[in-house]
C-alpha cells in the first residue's frame, strides 16, 4: 500500500469515527428541537417553517447513520430507525404541547431517504476510488 492509499484509509476511517460519534449528539438535538416547548418568534422566518427543518434534521441524521454504520448495517434497518425515532418523537410532541403532523412524517422520510441516498453514494464512491487503486 502507498502512502497516499494510507493517508486515504485513514481519513476514511475517520470519517466514519467522526459520523458515529456526531450521530449521537445530533440525535440528542433533534429530540430537543421536536420536544421542546412551542416555537419562538424570534427566529428569522426561514427557520419557522418547520417542514424544512424536518426534511434537514433527518437527513442529517440518516447521512451520519449511513457514513457511520453503512457497510455494516443494511439500507433499510438505518432508515426504519431514523424514521422509528422521527416517528416516536411526533407522538411525544402531544405530550408537550405541540402538534404532531403526518406532513412533519413525511418531511422526516424525505429527508431520511435523501440523507441515506447520498450517504450511500459517498461510500459507493469511495469503493470505487479503492477498486481503482487496487485495493
Amino acid at each position: 500500500m502507498t502512502e497516499q492509499q494510507k493517508f486515504a484509509a485513514l481519513w476514511r476511517a475517520r470519517i466514519k469515527r467522526a459520523a458515529f460519534w456526531l450521530f449521537w449528539p445530533a440525535v440528542a438535538v433533534v429530540a430537543w428541537g421536536e420536544l421542546a416547548g412551542p416555537p419562538q418568534e424570534d427566529f428569522p422566518p426561514f427557520l419557522l417553517w418547520d417542514k424544512a427543518q424536518h426534511f434537514i434534521a433527518y437527513f442529517g441524521l440518516a447521512l451520519l447513520a449511513t457514513l457511520g454504520w453503512g457497510r455494516r448495517i443494511r439500507a433499510r434497518v438505518i432508515l426504519g430507525a431514523v424514521l422509528l425515532l422521527g416517528g416516536l418523537l411526533e407522538i411525544l410532541q402531544a405530550y408537550v404541547g405541540r402538534d404532531a403532523q403526518w406532513a412533519d412524517m413525511a418531511a422526516n422520510t424525505i429527508g431520511a431517504v435523501t440523507g441515506l441516498g447520498l450517504g450511500f453514494l459517498l461510500l459507493r464512491a469511495a469503493r470505487l476510488v479503492d477498486t481503482k487503486r487496487g485495493d
